[in-house]
C-alpha cells in the first residue's frame, strides 16, 4: 500500500490558478449580461438588423479594419525604435495581437505578452520587446483618452448636459489620471523598481532567463525621450481611433441608419470606453454591448440597432482574428522547428 504525497502547489501556480479562475468568473459575468440584452430586447429584431449588412457589406467592414489596424502597427514600429523589421512585420504582429485580445479567453492585454515573446524571436532583446510594447500600450491608452474626449464634447453638443454625460466626464478625469500616474511612475523608476525585483529573484531561484529583462527601465523610458517620435506614435494612434469612428458610420449605413461622421464618432469612442473599462471581461462580452445601448439610446437608436453593431464587430474580429491565431500557431511550430534541427 502506498501513501501518496500530495505536492504543494508553487507560488507560480497558484497565481496563474488564481488568474484562471478571475478569467472564468469574468467571462460568466459577461455571458449572462450578453444573454440578458440579447433575451430583453429580442434576439430576432436583433437578427433582422444585422442581416441588412449582407455578405458584401461584412467584406467591406473587414476591409475597412486593415487601415485602421495599418495605423496602430505603424504607431507601434514608432514609440518601439530603430530597427531592422519591415512594416509588413509589424503589422502581422499588430494583426496576431489583435486576436489573441479580441478571440482568446484572456484579459485584453494577452497579446501584448505574445508579441513581445515573437519580437524577441526576431532577434529584439527581450527588454527592448517588453519595453517597446508597453510603450505603444501607454500611447494607445493615452490616444484613447483623447478620442473619448472628442466624443463627450461632440455628445453634450448633440444632446446637452444629462446625468449620464456627467457621469462619463467624471470617468474620463479618473481615466485620464490613471494615464498620467502611469507616464510619472515610468519616469519616477517604476519599470527600474520591477526589474530589479525580477532580477533579484532570479538570481535567488537559479533562472538565468530573467536576466534578459535587464535593461527593462532603460528602453521604457527610450520611448519617450524623443518629442518628434511619441508625437507622431500619437498621432497614428489617434488617426487609427478616428477610423474606428467611420467604421460604426459605415455599419450604420449598412443598417439604412445614416446617423453622420459625429455619432459614429460618439458611438466608437464611448463604446471602446466602455470596453476597456471591462478589460477584466475576456473579449469584453455583453459589457460592449451594454455600451453601446446606453450610447446608441442617448442619439435616440433603438437598442436592437445597437446590439447589431456590436455584433458586427464581434463577427470582424472573429473573421479577421482567427486567422491571425492560425498565424502565431504557424510561426510558433516554424520556430520549435528550427529549435529542434
Amino acid at each position: 500500500m502506498s501513501i501518496g504525497i500530495r505536492r504543494k502547489p508553487t507560488s507560480s501556480e497558484s497565481r496563474v490558478r488564481r488568474l484562471n479562475l478571475g478569467a472564468v468568473a469574468g467571462a460568466l459575468v459577461g455571458v449572462a449580461l450578453a444573454a440578458w440584452l440579447l433575451s430583453s430586447y429580442g434576439i430576432m429584431q436583433i437578427l433582422e438588423v444585422l442581416a441588412r449588412v449582407g455578405w458584401l457589406g461584412m467584406v467591406a467592414v473587414v476591409l475597412f479594419h486593415l487601415p485602421q489596424m495599418l495605423c496602430s502597427a505603424l504607431g507601434w514600429q514608432v514609440i518601439a525604435g530603430p530597427s531592422d523589421l519591415p512594416k509588413r512585420t509589424w503589422l502581422l504582429l499588430r494583426w496576431i495581437r489583435e486576436g489573441v485580445n479580441n478571440l482568446l479567453p484572456l484579459a485584453q492585454i494577452g497579446g501584448e505578452f505574445v508579441v513581445a515573446r515573437l519580437l524577441r524571436r526576431r532577434g529584439m532583446p527581450l527588454a527592448t520587446a517588453i519595453g517597446g510594447t508597453i510603450g505603444d500600450l501607454m500611447l494607445e491608452m493615452a490616444t484613447q483618452v483623447v478620442f473619448t474626449m472628442l466624443g463627450v464634447a461632440l455628445l453634450v453638443h448633440s444632446v446637452g448636459h444629462t446625468e449620464t454625460t456627467q457621469l462619463v466626464s467624471k470617468g474620463l478625469l479618473f481615466a485620464a489620471l490613471a494615464v498620467a500616474a502611469a507616464f510619472l511612475g515610468v519616469w519616477l523608476g517604476l519599470a527600474a523598481v520591477i526589474e530589479k525585483a525580477v532580477l533579484r529573484m532570479g538570481r535567488s531561484l537559479g533562472w538565468p532567463a530573467t536576466a534578459q529583462i535587464d535593461g527593462l527601465h532603460a528602453a521604457l523610458v527610450g520611448c519617450f525621450r524623443s518629442p518628434g517620435r511619441v508625437a507622431a506614435s500619437a498621432s497614428w494612434h489617434l488617426l487609427s481611433w478616428l477610423l474606428g469612428g467611420i467604421e460604426v458610420w459605415l455599419v450604420m449605413h449598412f443598417f439604412g441608419h445614416d446617423v453622420g461622421l459625429g455619432p459614429g464618432m460618439i458611438i466608437e469612442s464611448l463604446g471602446q470606453a466602455a470596453k476597456a473599462v471591462g478589460f477584466a471581461v475576456p473579449g469584453a462580452i455583453g459589457v460592449q454591448e451594454g455600451g453601446y445601448v446606453v450610447v446608441c439610446r442617448l442619439l435616440g437608436i433603438a437598442p436592437e440597432v445597437a446590439i447589431a453593431l456590436s455584433l458586427v464587430k464581434r463577427l470582424r474580429e472573429v473573421l479577421l482574428g482567427i486567422p491571425g491565431l492560425i498565424l502565431w500557431h504557424r510561426i510558433e511550430a516554424a520556430s520549435g522547428d528550427r529549435a529542434v534541427a
